[in-house]
Order: structure tokens, then sequence, then C-alpha cells
């Protein structure tokens, strides 16, 4: 995996990871769950702020955001063509199909060919765009032939709707099918600090060059009980727990592409900042307990 050290405006120093051969991605991104209403549903409670904090994202100097149709669902989106539209050069939205809101409380994956095709170009008339460059498979379908999903991406790439196809919460063994029918860019799983069953998904990634995205990237569980290690090494950096969890993504694989959400500008400012942090061998293994 090519890492190169950047500055940059108006941002910390951090190394960029390079998306499917062709874009390069400063590797702390944003996710934009949390530009929708409470609970991730309905319109943002206050949609200029929710302007303001993609808008300074961009200041800051990230590259690449993260969402999914079903966030709103279809609002995360929406607000997004509103801060950044026409967007600026260099940056990547990735989006995700595959994965309802039937409910506020309910999440149901869908992936017949037909749905994926139809919220693919939902998604492009949403953010205003010819082609999305990052579309990812929300969820395997388990009543849907994993293959039936899989070429219906195909597809939508061969047509010049999408321009790069990942997958996410996977198995080994389903991204090793899922690179018989197509390329697979990035996978986006669960992993943090206290949430690490994915282990050997991101070491397939790493020796695949295989942008690895975690959702929920802060969450630490016990490692941040007051007085525990997430505390203790923060202290030492003059840093926030969550920083250091960011931080120890970022030392984990060249491969990572953490993507915090937020909605708060404040918040934004400390995530991206975390790039700049440099944990030590010993801090790093006081933060990385025997699997």
């Amino acid at each position: 995996m090519n890492t190169v050290p950047l500055v940059n405006p108006g941002g910390p120093r951090m190394s960029t990871v390079v998306l499917g051969g062709d874009l390069p991605l400063n590797r702390i991104g944003f996710g934009a769950m949390h530009l929708t209403g409470p609970g991730v549903w309905g319109p943002p409670e206050n949609p200029a702020a929710a302007v303001a904090v993609a808008r300074r994202a961009v200041e800051l100097g990230v590259n690449f955001i993260d969402t999914a149709d079903s966030y709103g669902p279809g609002t995360s989106e929406e607000v997004l063509a509103e801060a950044l539209h026409p967007y600026p050069p260099g940056l990547v939205i990735g989006t995700k199909a595959g994965q309802t809101r039937p409910s506020r409380r309910e999440w149901r994956p869908v992936g017949r060919p037909e749905y994926l095709r139809q919220q693919a170009e939902l998604s492009l008339r949403r953010l205003r765009l010819e082609r999305i460059d990052l579309y990812q498979l929300h969820r395997i379908d388990p009543k849907v032939p994993a293959d039936e999903q899989f070429g219906a991406l195909r597809q939508l790439q061969d047509e010049g709707k999408i321009r790069h196809i990942g997958l996410s919460e996977v198995t080994v063994d389903q991204l090793e099918q899922a690179r018989r029918q197509l390329e697979v860019v990035s996978v986006q799983n669960m992993y943090n600090l206290g949430q690490r069953r994915h282990e050997d998904v991101v070491d397939y990634c790493e020796r695949e060059n295989i942008v690895f995205i975690p959702w929920e990237p802060m969450a630490s569980g016990d490692l941040a009980a007051p007085g525990g290690p997430l505390e203790r090494v923060a202290k030492q950096l003059d840093a926030t727990p969550a920083q250091v969890a960011l931080a120890w993504l970022l030392h984990r694989s060249p491969v990572m592409l953490p993507i915090p959400g937020t909605s708060s500008i404040a918040h934004l400012e400390e995530n991206v900042a975390a790039g700049s942090l440099e944990l030590s061998a010993d801090q790093l293994a006081e933060l990385t307990p025997a699997s």
C-alpha cells in the first residue's frame, strides 16, 4: 500500500491511501451518517449546522466522505450535495445500498438486483453525480444469491454508473467469493480497539491492497474505563481518548481509513487532528491486548 506524508491545508499532517489504484485519500475520512435527524432518521434538526459540518470537513483536508442511501433515509446524501456540490477536485463520496430502514429502529438487508439498481439511480440523483466513485454493498442479503448481488454491482460498473465497488460487513470467505466476479477495492466492517473480531479481514485486506474502512472506529470497550489504558495514553500525549483510538487504527494497518462521524464541528476538528498523533511501541502494546 502506498502511504506518503501529506500536509493538508488547514489540517494536520497525515498520510494517504490509494483507493482502487487511482484515488488518493487522506487516511481520516468523515462518516456522514449523523448529518441526518435523531437516530439517523429524517432530515437534520438544524440543516444549516449539518451543511457547516460537511463543509468544515473538506476545509480540514478530508477528501473521503462515507454515506448510504439508508441514512435518513436519503437525507445524508441530500445534505452532502447541498453543502458541497459542485464538488471540489479530489473529493470522493462513497455511498452504499442493500440495507433498508423499514422503521426508525429496524434495519433489513435487501439485495435484489433490481432494488440495488434502483437505489444506485436514486443516490446518483440525490448526490447530483453522473458516476459514484465508490459504491458499497451495505449488507449481503442472505435471501438472495450472493453472486446475483455482486453481478448487479458489476453491471452498474460496466454501465459507468459507479467507478469502484466495495463490500460491508463481510468475512474473508465472502470477500473471496465476490472477488471471483469483480474487483473489490474496499471493505467496511465494524472494527475498533474494543471490537476486533475482524482481525483476519484486516490482515487479508492489507495483503491484497484493499482499503479497510472501520465503522464505529472510536468504540473502545473496557480499554476506555477510567484510569484504563486509553485514558493513560491520552494523558501522555495531551490528547483525547477518541483521538488515541483513531491513531491506534492508523497504526494498525496502512490500508486503514477510519471515518469518524459527528454533527459537531469541534469534535470533527479533534477527529481530524488525530491524524498527527504518533504512538510509541510501548503505547501500542498497552492499547493492544492479546485477542
